[in-house]
Parts: C-alpha cells; sequence; structure tokens
C-alpha cells in the first residue's frame, strides 16, 4: 500500500477536522490560571491557562471580551467557557474563548471589588471630599426611573415631611446597558443647568445584576464630579452600592433619602410651638423682673422724699469739699517745707556765703578763676572779688 503524503497545511486541516468532530471539545469548561494575559489593540485577549503541570493557549476575541465585566489578572483562578480548536497557520491547537468566570465567586462580584479598590485608592472615597446638604431645600432633583416605586416613595415622603421644597424628575433608566450613560448624563444636566440644591439618585431593589448600573464607573465619577451634593439610594439596606460610597450621603432605602434630604415639618412645627411656651415664659419671668425692679425704685427715699435726696448729696458735696481743701493744703504745705529745706541747702553752697566770711575769688582777665599761681605771670592782672566790692589787682612776685 502506498504511503499518503500530505503537506503541512493538510495535516493541519485534517487534524483541525478530527477536533471539530470531536462533541466534547466544541463545548468545553476548564479550570486554570490566568498567565500572560494581554490585550491587544485590536480588543482581542490573549492568555494562558495552566495548572501546575500543563498549560494551553487561549484566545478571546472582542466580541466576548467586550462582555466581560470583571478584570481579568494573572494569576486569577477561573472558569473557561469554549471550543478547542486548531489554528492550521501555527499547527497549534488553542482555546477559543467565549466566557470568563472567576472561580468560587461570580464576575459581578469580582468586578465590584476591583472598581472599589480602584476608586479607594484615588481618593473618591474620602470624607473629606463629601459635600454638605442644604438644611432647607427649595429644589430637589429626583435622578430614576419615572415608573418605579421608588420614585412614588420619595415623592411620598417628601411631600409629607417638606411640601415647600420643589420635586424635578429626572427619569432615566436604572438597569441594562442603556441605563449607566443615562444616568451619567442627567447628573451632568443637573450641573450645568443647576436645576436643583440637591440630588436623589437610586432605584428599588433588586438582585445584583438589577443594581448594576449603580456599580458602573461612569456613573462613580459623574456622582463625584457632582458639584450640587448627592445623595445615592439603592436597593434596600443591605444593598451597598459603588455609588454609595461615592456620593455625599448614603441612604438606606429612596424612602429614607427623602427623610435625610429635608426635615420634619411636624418635628419643626413642635419645636417651634415648644421655643413659642419658653419665650413665653422667659418674658413673663422678665416683666416680672422689671416690675418687682419699678416697684423698689418707688419705694426709695429719692421718690418718696426728691428734696429729702438733693440735700443728701449736698451734704455728700460738702464733706467732699472739705476732704479736697484738707488734702490741698496738706500738700502746699508739705512743698512749702521742701522748699525752704532745699532754699537753705541752696545758701549754704553760694560762693557769696564763702566771701561774707572774709574769702574772696580770683580770677584772670578772662574771668578764669585762679586755683594755682602757676596760672598766673609776674606783672599780670587778676581781680578779687570780695564780700563787698571788686579789686583790680597786679602781680609783683609768685612763690
Amino acid at each position: 500500500m502506498e504511503q499518503q503524503i500530505f503537506t503541512v497545511t493538510e495535516l493541519n486541516d485534517r487534524i483541525k477536522g478530527l477536533f471539530e468532530l470531536d462533541p466534547v471539545l466544541a463545548g468545553v469548561c476548564v479550570r486554570g490560571e490566568l498567565s500572560n494575559y494581554k490585550i491587544y489593540p485590536s480588543g482581542h485577549h490573549y492568555f494562558t491557562l495552566k495548572d501546575a503541570n500543563s498549560s494551553v493557549r487561549c484566545v478571546m476575541f472582542r466580541g466576548n471580551a467586550s462582555k466581560l465585566r470583571f478584570r481579568p489578572e494573572n494569576g486569577m483562578g477561573v472558569l473557561a467557557y469554549g471550543r478547542v480548536d486548531v489554528y492550521s497557520r501555527d499547527g497549534a491547537y488553542q482555546l477559543y474563548c467565549g466566557n470568563l468566570t472567576p472561580e468560587g465567586m461570580g464576575d459581578l462580584y469580582v468586578a465590584y471589588e476591583q472598581l472599589k479598590a480602584k476608586l479607594h485608592a484615588e481618593g473618591l472615597f474620602d470624607k473629606a471630599l463629601k459635600k454638605s446638604l442644604p438644611r432647607y431645600p427649595d429644589r430637589i432633583a429626583v435622578i430614576t426611573s419615572g415608573a418605579g416605586a421608588a420614585v412614588r416613595d420619595i415623592i411620598r415622603v417628601l411631600g409629607v415631611r417638606w411640601p415647600m421644597s420643589k420635586v424635578i424628575i429626572l427619569p432615566v433608566r436604572v438597569q441594562g446597558a442603556e441605563a449607566p450613560p443615562e444616568i451619567v448624563g442627567a447628573l451632568k444636566y443637573a450641573n450645568k443647568h443647576k436645576v436643583a440644591d440637591l440630588i436623589i439618585t437610586g432605584r428599588g431593589g433588586g438582585s445584583i445584576e438589577d443594581l448594576w448600573a449603580f456599580n458602573d464607573e461612569r456613573v462613580a465619577r459623574a456622582i463625584a464630579a457632582s458639584q450640587i451634593p448627592v445623595i445615592s439610594a439603592v436597593g434596600h439596606e443591605p444593598d451597598v452600592t459603588i455609588s454609595d460610597y461615592v456620593a455625599d450621603l448614603r441612604a438606606a432605602t429612596p424612602s429614607n433619602a427623602a427623610e435625610l434630604a429635608v426635615p420634619d415639618q411636624s418635628e419643626m412645627r413642635e419645636n417651634i410651638l415648644a421655643a413659642e411656651i419658653r419665650l413665653n415664659q422667659a418674658m413673663r419671668k422678665k416683666l416680672m423682673e422689671l416690675k418687682n425692679h419699678l416697684e423698689q425704685i418707688k419705694n426709695t427715699r429719692v421718690m418718696q422724699t426728691p428734696t429729702g435726696y438733693i440735700d443728701q448729696k449736698r451734704m455728700e458735696l460738702d464733706f467732699i469739699r472739705n476732704r479736697l481743701v484738707s488734702a490741698s493744703e496738706r500738700i502746699v504745705s508739705g512743698h512749702r517745707h521742701e522748699f525752704v529745706r532745699l532754699a537753705a541747702s541752696l545758701d549754704a553752697l553760694s560762693p557769696l556765703k564763702v566771701l561774707s566770711r572774709g574769702y574772696s575769688i580770683a580770677t584772670d582777665e578772662e574771668n578764669n578763676i585762679i586755683r594755682d599761681s602757676a596760672q598766673v605771670k609776674v606783672g599780670g592782672r587778676l581781680n578779687l572779688s570780695l564780700h563787698k566790692g571788686r579789686l583790680k589787682c597786679l602781680v609783683e612776685e609768685k612763690t
């Protein structure tokens, strides 16, 4: 029997045909760990799926990759669903993956945790970024489904608690692929046109898939960027979405969001009535105090005998005047004695006092006092000041 000879292409095509005939390989689920995960500009994802002993090459084309709701990472354990086939050009078989699911947890949960960690690292959950809610909002924008129970609950609670606020409904889809861009658009519209003082966005309860629009990164960033304070009210109390973390305030339910948004008019009315009672009591107390004070003034001596008050003040004035006169006389007397003492001291130091005791003062022709004979020359002239009169002298000799 003559042996058949194949070209390389023919051999690969034959092997490819064998793969295509196996129904198991046409729809297989493979457990493994992601490795060498790469996303090409074309949008196709290429990676290796491995376990402790073996590995297989995998590819996920752009159409299927765009449906992933989490970000695959190297080292992540997954279940890969697809078909095994031969790539004829290289003669290698690979898994053509149609879907990936994180092993042990749902893909939505992984996507949720990944986005939560990412935005937390960027600081979008920082409490310092949270804006204060207006105490008495004039206009409230509600971004939710126009036909859902959530919007009816919000309108009902707002109407009961604080009907003075105007409610503006910005209807959007809150579920499905179209929901995130519509919610983002409504948030941007509300901020651009400043339609409200406060925004409430959210929806009623549901599964994680139903609430997924509020775990969308675009919605989270739009809420964080809002200049108008935002209350997030998604699902029921146990449900926590990414929107709850980035919003300025998280409400357990849409009804609770309405309660947090406005004060309770009944409670405020009670507070006003209580304040009115306290004010009346304070006024009555003050009036009683003033009345008692007036009664005391009325019973004083000055009010009973006005002239007696004047006489009393006249006596006080005389007493003060006498004290001032006595103080002035003491001060003048003290200064007089001090003056006499200083004058006596000054008189004792006076040169004229010395002259009266027989001494004289000699000065030269320039009136310089002569203290030493060396200051004058023989034949020089001196002036002598006596107790009475002056002498002009001629120096005949120095000793």
